[in-house]
């Protein structure tokens, strides 16, 4: 693998219509909407469940795991980072319990919004959440369906296991890493 450095990629602000979303009860536990970060318009949408921890207890930012192994995988393969747009499922970063399906359906909205405004050439739908909500199939497991190209919505997507998945069970890296060669193939 090439010499890597995990960056902190610019965040897309959220529109004002989103920025004060109350669809679903994350609006009360939230600090900020995230709506996206990396190149807006990428190739390439990067899809995961939630936005995670993005600033210590201080308020500096810095590079979570799940977005370091990201960055990993795509400079394994030597997919520039600017090929990227990476989003959530989840516009908020849940903190405490919360009603997963309600906020899930609350958001596909923007998700939506994202997808049609962006028009990405492929998805990259990263972990079961994720694939489960976006293919609206509770059953959906990404051990079955990664390796190869699916279409849904007038997009081909590809799917494989979560980042986080990845940097706790170091024997699925491989994986990923082919599921990112198919990325770049596809590109």
């Amino acid at each position: 693998m090439t010499a890597f450095s995990p960056v902190i990629l610019p965040e897309e602000a959220p529109p004002e219509h989103a920025v004060h979303c109350e669809r679903c009860e994350l609006h009360r536990q939230r600090t900020r909407v995230i709506w996206g970060e990396g190149n807006p318009e990428a190739p390439v949408l990067v899809l995961l469940d939630n936005p995670g921890a993005r600033e210590d207890k201080e308020g500096n930012p810095f590079v979570c795991g799940t977005r370091e192994t990201l960055q990993m995988g795509a400079a394994a393969v030597g997919i520039d980072l600017s090929l990227l747009y990476v989003t959530y499922l989840l516009k908020c970063r849940p903190i405490r319990a919360y009603n997963k399906e309600a906020a899930r359906a609350a958001c596909s909205v923007h998700l939506r919004e994202q997808l049609e405004g962006k028009r990405p050439k492929l998805l990259f739908i990263l972990g079961n959440v994720a694939v489960q909500s976006f293919f609206q199939n509770p059953e959906a497991e990404v051990k079955h369906m990664r390796g190869r190209w699916h279409e849904t919505g007038g997009f081909p997507v590809a799917v494989s296991y979560h980042p986080l998945a990845v940097r706790r069970r170091p024997v699925l890296f491989p994986h990923f890493v082919s599921d990112f060669r198919l990325v770049a193939e596809r590109l």
